[in-house]
């Protein structure tokens, strides 16, 4: 498998404003999600405990979905949500906050939805290759392949973004789907207390969750054990209260790119120099891991 990726972040951007015909949607399958975010990254349970751990719990937020036919379900604010008997399931994955970019071989910067990690001026990952970097990421697109599923890569080629995916071999050791038959406790979870997420539904719907609507969702994550879904309460109460509690730069990113943005798919207005001056301010000098450049 052999990606050109300079210059797309396709990926790691929301850019169906741009070519909302050739943008795909992960809302589609037998159990679409409840929020609308573009190509949520699902994270494996020590995934997201690792970044528990470095501090990053403000950067995770979770997923729930629709039921399909024939799943159990439990009603939350009016809405059918998926579930495990009486407990909704759930994914977590990064948070995907407006940045000024310009992906896909596009020229003009615009406010589209990025992924945390995503340096908006190289559009290179600030977590590429180190020891946080998700492992969905690492191996896309190969279960896309694998599954003879539209890749990414040939939605921004069917856009006119370039040549992307130059080699589709699928590598021998791509590791299991993130959402088959050994998900559960590894990369889906089920939270216990279906009761106390009145108004966590229509906040997530709204895209208005709190840091403690994403917390209760982090810390049931860390209290899970691959391979079932039970839950160890001491275990989810503690990553609880140090998801709530985070505060990292990459959580004030978001609130700030949040309150910088104007409109999705807008313009950003500014010119190179302020705009490259504000990822540095609210990024590189708020402590987030640099990139090399293309080369």
């Amino acid at each position: 498998m052999e990606l050109r990726c300079e210059g797309c972040a396709g990926c790691c951007v929301d850019w169906r404003p741009l070519a909302p015909d050739a943008a795909g949607s992960d809302r589609t399958g037998s159990r679409p999600p409840l929020d609308d975010a573009y190509d949520l990254v699902p994270l494996t349970r020590d995934e997201i405990a690792g970044f528990l751990d470095d501090g990053l719990g403000d950067a995770l937020v979770p997923r729930l979905f629709e039921p399909a036919e024939g799943d159990d379900a439990v009603r939350i604010d009016g809405v059918d949500v998926a579930a495990a008997g009486d407990r909704p399931v759930f994914a977590v994955g990064l948070r995907k906050p407006p940045k000024p970019v310009a992906p896909i071989g596009t020229d003009e910067h615009r406010w589209l939805d990025a992924c945390v990690f995503l340096d908006p001026t190289t559009l290179q990952c600030r977590i590429h290759g180190g020891e946080r970097y998700p492992r969905t990421c690492a191996t896309y697109p190969a279960h896309n392949l694998e599954l003879d599923a539209e890749t990414e890569c040939e939605r921004v080629e069917g856009a006119g973004g370039g040549d992307r995916l130059l080699d589709d071999a699928v590598p021998d050791d791509t590791p299991p789907l993130p959402f088959g038959p050994r998900a559960a406790g590894a990369t889906v979870f089920a939270y216990p207390d279906p009761g106390a997420l009145d108004g966590v539904i229509d906040r997530l719907r709204a895209d208005r969750l709190t840091a403690a609507d994403r917390a209760r969702f982090v810390g049931a994550a860390v209290g899970s054990s691959p391979g079932s879904l039970a839950i160890n309460r001491d275990r989810m109460a503690e990553a609880r209260t140090r998801a709530r509690d985070a505060d990292s730069w990459a959580g004030r990113a978001i609130r700030a790119w949040t309150e910088q943005a104007a409109g999705d798919g807008d313009p950003v207005g500014l010119d190179p120099g302020d705009r490259e001056r504000l990822v540095r301010e609210l990024e590189d000098d708020a402590g987030a891991p640099g990139t090399s450049g293309w080369s």
